[in-house]
This record gives structure tokens, sequence and C-alpha cells, in this order.
């Protein structure tokens, strides 16, 4: 467990990665803390938006829509490899979960399969959802691909996690299928190869 990363030091270790940063708005202080603590927090959660169109993703990923209001992730990785932070704080992407993932990524461990829905995932994770329909068929590009694995290491990194600490939302919750057209194992094994 740990305690958060500051808006200020994310900044810095997502551009120490490599990584072109794009800050949107009043992300630093752009949250849904008065809904519940974010902290301490165990790892980095992996989501598709089914959305196309990277003005748009964004947009949606930090206002959020009726019923589910933004920001919908800490970070957005838009098809062309850029990060843009739309909050900082409790997000919700993650919803409730299975606690014996959770168990698993404390332990930087294989998470098992999740069968219940028992524990609150935007207290305990940094969420990036990723710009693709999520239909299977819509392409990750490398630049994408890449700064997934940039942008989860580096917040490994910095709490000293391994990539086992970065699960997908269909890793977290059965209700759930994201991301779709990759799998968490290939996108592990990216962030390990950073990590060493």
């Amino acid at each position: 467990m740990a305690i958060p990363i500051t808006a200020s030091r994310l900044l810095t270790v997502l551009r120490n990665e490599g990584l072109t940063v794009v800050e949107v708005g009043n992300w630093r202080t752009h949250n849904r803390n008065h809904k519940g603590a974010w902290g301490q927090v165990n790892g980095v959660m992996v989501h598709h938006t089914v959305t196309s169109g990277a003005a748009r993703t964004v947009r949606l990923c930090r206002d959020g829509y009726p019923g589910l209001p933004g920001p919908l992730c800490h970070g957005v990785i838009t098809k062309d490899g850029r990060v843009h932070l739309v909050g900082h704080g409790r997000a919700n992407h993650a919803g409730l979960g299975d606690s014996n993932v959770l168990r698993a990524v404390i332990a930087e461990k294989r998470p098992p399969p999740p069968s219940r829905h028992d524990t609150d995932g935007n207290a305990r994770f940094y969420g990036f959802e990723c710009e693709n329909l999520g239909d299977g068929k819509d392409p990750w590009p490398e630049a994408q691909l890449d700064a997934i694995a940039r942008a989860s290491a580096a917040i490994c990194r910095h709490h000293r996690w391994n990539e086992w600490s970065v699960i997908g939302h269909l890793q977290w919750t059965n209700q759930k299928i994201d991301p779709r057209g990759f799998t968490m194992d290939s996108m592990r094994e990216r962030i390990r190869k950073r990590l060493s």
C-alpha cells in the first residue's frame, strides 16, 4: 500500500518515462474525493473507452456523463500515444471489484479470476482510460501500447511496484471486458521490460 502520488510528481514521473503529457484544465484538483477516500493506493488499472476521436474521448473522461460524473480516470491515453491528465484524486473508473484480486495486486502476483464485488476500486487504483472502441477490431497503434506501458511503469517505478501491480478492468470485475484487443499478460511483459 502506498500514499497517492502528488499531482506535480505524477507529471514529472510520466515525462521522465518519455511520455508526451497534456494537462487538461484544472486536472490537479478535479476529483471525486468528496465521495470517499483516495488511498492507500495499490495498483494501476487499464481500461478502454468505447469511443473514437481524441478530443471527444478526453472530454468524456474528464466530464463524465449523466449517472457517472467525471473524472472517469486520471489519464486518457489516446491513439497517438499522448497522455491527457484529466483528474487527480478519486476517480469514477474502477467501481466495485474482488478483494481477492486486490490481495494479489498487493502481493504483486497473478490475480485470480474475479467473482465478487466487495471492494471499492476507486479508492485503491490509478486509472488510465485508453481510446478504443473495445470491439476487438479497432486497432491499438504501437504508440498507444507503448504509452500504456510507459505510464504504468512510471507509477510502478515511483511506488517500487512490479508489473503485477497493473491489471485490466476485466481482472477486477467479471462484469467488464476491458481492455479488449491485447492481453494484460502482454502488457505486463512490456512493463516488466521497462522496469528492468
